[in-house]
């Protein structure tokens, strides 16, 4: 055996668990994960028009309810089957006290008045948190989107980045320096539009069904992609009563949600708080106390959602 031969087998034998190990240590975890990923999707398409920052994982664009980008979903596919012998499964338990917060918030999405939306028009959210550079460059920002109603107009994101960096020339996430930055966010098949979310399911066993047909090979769990996916479509979710209540009554029927008595958004704004495990550890839901209207996360904060005319204006609902 030759050196390198030899080096490269010490290097993967480092990465696997010794014989006995009930579970991969987290270091190791997260090595090998990451480097399948960067095996896998170093080929993956790229849209010029839009970055993402490392450090954050981005709620837009929504994905559709299938499995798109071969590449992706084949590296998501492969972590997943390394990371299920490695991990051992855990039975999530359920809260009454959450399933009651649950359907309470239900009821109230559900007495909300339905926004008219027409296709010429733009769905409007605006929220706040940061982005994670490295361990001392964390960036607060504000970002703003303009996505077309029949998704067949480019859009916007106005990113405005309150603490960070000047601008620097030939920084690859100049970007993301302190400033306003406008960034075109063209048509996109394998993005949900306003009109197809509008034709999702009310009923939330259907819906649910729905979502963890369209989640799978995602996350460590179906629970807990499942979870993701339905955080993700709160924000437009809110100007579609009932959807938003077949949300929050399909969220009820995953275990694993727990109430948290005191939660912040991450601005800041005191509520009432649904924790579950999601990929990348725990999320939290933040909600008003007293109106139980969505405030965001403990990550990011959800300010504004309405419709504009035009992709740049602010919301006119």
């Amino acid at each position: 055996m030759n050196p390198e031969e030899r080096e490269e087998r010490q290097e993967l034998a480092w990465l696997l668990p010794s014989p006995g190990e009930p579970v991969l240590p987290t270091h190791r975890h997260d090595l090998l994960k990451d480097r399948l990923m960067r095996e896998l999707t170093e080929q993956a398409p790229r849209l010029p028009e839009t970055t993402t920052a490392p450090g954050r994982r981005a709620r837009a664009p929504r994905r559709r309810f299938a499995v798109i980008a071969v590449p992706l979903a084949t590296a998501a596919a492969i972590v997943a089957a390394v990371l299920a012998g490695a991990v051992g499964s855990r039975t999530a338990t359920t809260d009454p006290d959450a399933v009651d917060l649950l359907r309470r918030i239900a009821e109230v999405a559900a007495a909300q008045k339905a926004v008219p939306v027409r296709d010429d028009q733009y769905v409007y959210v605006r929220t706040q948190g940061a982005m994670k550079f490295s361990d001392t460059d964390i960036r607060v920002l504000r970002e703003a989107s303009w996505t077309a109603v029949d998704g067949r107009r480019a859009g916007l994101r106005r990113v405005t980045v309150l603490v960070g960096p000047p601008f620097r020339a030939r920084d690859p996430f100049s970007s993301y320096s302190k400033g306003t930055h406008d960034m075109k966010l063209s048509p996109d098949p394998n993005v949900t539009t306003f009109r197809e979310l509008q034709a999702l399911p009310t009923d939330p066993d259907a819906l649910l069904e729905k979502i963890y047909a369209g989640t799978g090979g995602e996350g460590q769990t179906r629970q807990s992609a499942a979870l993701e996916k339905i955080g993700d479509l709160l924000p437009d979710a809110t100007l579609l009563p009932e959807l938003d209540a077949a949300l929050y009554r399909a969220a009820a029927k995953i275990p694993g949600v727990s109430v948290v008595a005191d939660a912040k958004d991450y601005t800041g704004r005191s509520g009432i708080g649904l924790s579950f495990r999601e990929r990348d550890g725990r999320t939290v839901w933040v909600f008003d106390r007293k109106s139980l209207g969505f405030l965001g996360s403990a990550d990011e904060a959800l300010l504004e959602v309405g419709v504009t005319d035009k992709a740049g204006e602010t919301s006119t609902t």
